[in-house]
């Protein structure tokens, strides 16, 4: 079942080349440099990994949330572009790298041949993925809202030894487990955690999290779906 009706506009006939064109994106050395350099500086500043593996996971996640809905081939790769590319603003400090980020994944999109109302779109989903924006105007910038909160697992976590002084960290490493589930058919979005309460008590997640569950839940309206959360098989929300 496709969602014809939910496309941006000047997208829906854009299938051509797509597959190729997120294969030439993730080698794009420019693009490479920029997450390399972005994930550099958050270390640098004591940051949970924001790298390669971030973003990896990032764009493959908000291709799976849109193929699994049955979205068209060439929005579900869109999706999977502004996902490897939202964190490169972080190269040029912390603070608003939702939106320099969208500027300097606009130079990489259009350097790789994508069309203008790609990258337009792409722009305003890196914009979008921080909760404090409030709106998300399509299922491009949902996805990605979606998939970026989702990353929640100790694998982030650059030092374990530093975990008691940090409640970023703590939570990170604490999450053993993360699995993001799509149940078309029920029109669900889930995130099961398994959380190391002997590191990390459940309400410490929710102290530091709470907004970006929010942004999960409204990122899920947009598709048409329901986001549910699991912590230690207990439903949350």
């Amino acid at each position: 079942m496709g969602r014809e009706t939910l496309q941006p506009s000047g997208l829906r006939q854009r299938k051509t080349n797509s597959g190729a064109r997120i294969s030439a994106l993730r080698r794009n050395q420019r693009a490479l440099t920029y997450i390399e350099s972005a994930d550099r500086y958050l270390e640098a500043i004591g940051y949970t990994e924001h790298g390669f593996r971030h973003c990896d996971i990032v764009s493959k996640t908000a291709y799976r949330i849109l193929k699994k809905l049955s979205y068209d081939e060439t929005i579900a790769t869109l999706a999977e572009a502004a996902g490897f590319l939202h964190d490169i603003g972080n190269m040029l400090g912390r603070r608003n790298h939702h939106r320099m980020g969208a500027f300097l994944a606009k130079e990489i999109l259009e350097e790789e041949g994508y069309d203008i109302a790609s990258v337009v779109t792409a722009m305003r989903a890196i914009v979008i993925h921080e909760e404090d924006e409030g709106v998300i105007p399509d299922e491009v910038c949902a996805a990605l809202v979606i998939a970026d909160k989702a990353d929640v697992h100790r694998s982030r976590v650059r030092n374990p030894n530093m975990v008691t002084e940090d409640i970023h960290d703590r939570v990170n490493y604490a999450a053993t487990e993360s699995e993001l589930s799509v149940r078309p058919e029920e029109r669900t979005i889930t995130l099961d955690l398994t959380i190391d309460t002997r590191i990390s008590q459940v309400i410490e997640y929710f102290e530091i999290f709470l907004a970006r569950m929010s942004a999960c839940r409204k990122a899920a309206k947009v598709l048409g779906c329901e986001f549910n959360l699991f912590i230690n098989t207990i439903r949350m929300a």
